[in-house]
């Protein structure tokens, strides 16, 4: 489930339309970081053969404020109580699938295949994996038990004229899928992905991070060589 549930994809960026060589086109979005990073040598600003250059020297030297001038949205998919985690990084801005305004359970539907880990005994905040099959068959059962009923209930409620922002609170976070759209500087982003792709960081938080990395370098390919985030 959680290679599969745990998604980020970028949908938006920055799009430049300062025409860096006078061929009616914008420049490309990491070369305006460069062009901002040389706002005190204009002469200079329009050479994007270098851009690449000094990108990687500003990373390297944690010369972020240039990495702040554009912008980059991506589209969250995940579970309610994972959504909450991210909703902590308060240098991004969200907007959320609302449970006030829509029906999640038609609209985004519920997980039942939760990971059966293991509290970890010398972490309070740490989990570790189980081989354990019949114990992932039973958390399996009983969350497939908890989503039917939670649905039962909420139908109900529903059913009886009940608000949904009141009828929500049958349904449970860990299961219960949410979306939302999550905009930062690349900055923000850099080091959100340090963060959470290290230890400390819940799996399927982990995986939204990792998804979010990759979709960076497919855009930036130069951070691979400068940003020092692991895949664990």
């Amino acid at each position: 489930m959680e290679e599969s549930m745990n998604e980020a994809k970028i949908v938006a960026l920055t799009q430049p339309v300062v025409d860096a060589i006078n061929d009616g086109n914008p420049m490309a979005t990491g070369d305006f970081v460069a062009y901002a990073a040389r706002v005190s040598n204009p002469s200079n600003q329009l050479n994007t053969g270098t851009s690449e250059k000094l990108l990687k020297y500003l990373a390297r030297n944690a010369h972020w404020s240039p990495f702040e001038m554009i912008s980059i949205t991506m589209e969250i998919t995940t579970t309610r109580d994972i959504a909450r985690q991210i909703l902590r990084h308060r240098s991004f801005s969200f907007q959320e699938f609302s449970q006030r305004y829509a029906d999640p359970t038609k609209d985004r539907g519920f997980v039942s295949d939760r990971e059966a880990r293991l509290q970890d005994p010398k972490n309070r905040q740490n989990s570790v994996e189980s081989d354990d099959s019949e114990l992932q068959k039973q958390f399996d059962m009983y969350q497939a038990q908890m989503t039917h009923r939670a649905m039962t209930f909420y139908e109900w409620a529903i059913g009886q004229g009940i608000a949904k922002e009141q009828a929500r609170v049958f349904l449970p976070e860990g299961l219960t899928v949410s979306r939302m759209y999550m905009a930062g500087t690349l900055r923000s982003w850099i080091h959100y992905c340090e963060l959470r792709m290290g230890n400390g960081t819940q799996k399927e938080h982990k995986i939204v991070a990792e998804a979010a990395w990759n979709q960076l370098v497919t855009y930036f390919s130069w951070l691979t060589e400068v940003v020092d985030v692991k895949h664990h």
